[in-house]
């Protein structure tokens, strides 16, 4: 095993049709356990199904670690002008600063596994996909536990939620977040811009909140949230917001996963238990457990109806949706 920083001879793969030179693979990534680039390879070779299904069509943010997770970590927007013909991508445009960016759109495991050539070690992926990256299809429920708030809190809170998507007749599909949060996805139909869609995932927020407001917020501004709470994390809906996707592994000592979840799950599950030592065997046993979550669309119409709703009663809006749009200048960055 090759210490942070030093060489070892490159390694080939077949992956699909693709043969894919492997450097450094004996690198270490992940420090808590010795596991290396090479054994990044191979995680996402044994989730193949998994992370292609989560990020096909989609534009996808790349956070690379060219030295391994307690180096310098690098968010890449460009697909770098050195990638191969056959790596696909999606063009999405930033307005306020008149630029664009052609992100990488995975559409087979070999795309997965170049990326980790090039030290990708987490996938971002936006909620939308190629064919209208203005029109989300995927509605995203982030439970951000602040910084006193323990995980039987989460847990309680995500049955809130699943509560609440029962009712609306909606089918929620949880994940960890590979940190200390959870996650619940819903397909919808990809009729609405971002501005709709957050407006909808804002007022799912405020209703999980009415129903447990000891335990949920939805306050903006961190520094005025109770510190115990839940926050229910609607602006990453908003456009150029990304969360890590399910089966994406964590810049993490001990190489956290992003895991699906049974909603039977939920309650027994703990933040460590899904990693990238872990997960492959789950996978194997279980198959992906998101393997359904493109069968069904739903519409947004009610929680635009709640929305309209809570806009007539008074409550402000307290975030900005076009914060979160930028272009890092280090996007060029092409260290492997």
């Amino acid at each position: 095993m090759a210490p942070p920083g030093s060489s070892s001879p490159a390694v080939e793969l077949i992956v699909g049709d693709r043969t894919l030179r492997i450097s450094n693979p004996d690198r270490v990534y992940f420090p808590a356990r010795g596991e290396t680039k090479l054994d990044l390879v191979r995680y996402y070779l044994s989730v193949g199904d998994g992370i292609v299904r989560a990020l096909r069509e989609r534009p996808t943010m790349l956070h690379r670690f060219p030295e391994g997770v307690s180096g310098e970590k690098v968010h890449q927007k460009r697909l770098p002008r050195s990638a191969p013909d056959w790596v696909e991508t999606v063009r999405v445009g930033f307005p306020r600063f008149n630029r664009y960016a052609d992100e990488l759109c995975v559409t087979e495991l070999a795309s997965v596994i170049w990326a980790v050539q090039m030290s990708t070690v987490e996938f971002h992926p936006w909620n939308s996909r190629r064919s209208d990256t203005e029109r989300p299809d995927e509605w995203r429920i982030d439970l951000d536990p602040m910084p006193q708030c323990d995980f039987d809190r989460v847990r309680r809170v995500a049955q809130v939620a699943h509560e609440v998507l029962d009712e609306l007749g909606v089918v929620g599909w949880p994940k960890t977040s590979g940190g200390s949060g959870l996650h619940i996805y819903v397909r919808i139909e990809p009729r609405w811009g971002f501005a709709d869609v957050r407006r909808a995932a804002l007022a799912f927020a405020r209703e999980v909140e009415r129903r447990s407001p000891a335990e949920v917020t939805t306050t903006w501004w961190r520094k005025d949230r109770d510190p115990q709470a839940v926050f229910v994390d609607y602006n990453q809906n908003a456009r150029d917001h990304t969360i890590a996707s399910a089966y994406s592994v964590r810049g993490r000592p001990e190489a956290p996963v992003s895991t699906p979840l049974t909603w039977d799950e939920v309650d027994g599950v703990l933040p460590g238990d899904c990693t990238m030592a872990t997960v492959p065997a789950r996978f194997a046993a279980l198959g992906d457990l998101q393997a359904g979550i493109d069968d069904t669309a739903y519409s947004l119409e009610t929680l635009l109806e709640w929305a309209a709703r809570d806009e007539r009663a008074g409550p402000a809006d307290p975030g900005d949706p076009d914060e979160p749009e930028t272009l890092s200048e280090g996007d060029e960055q092409e260290r492997s």
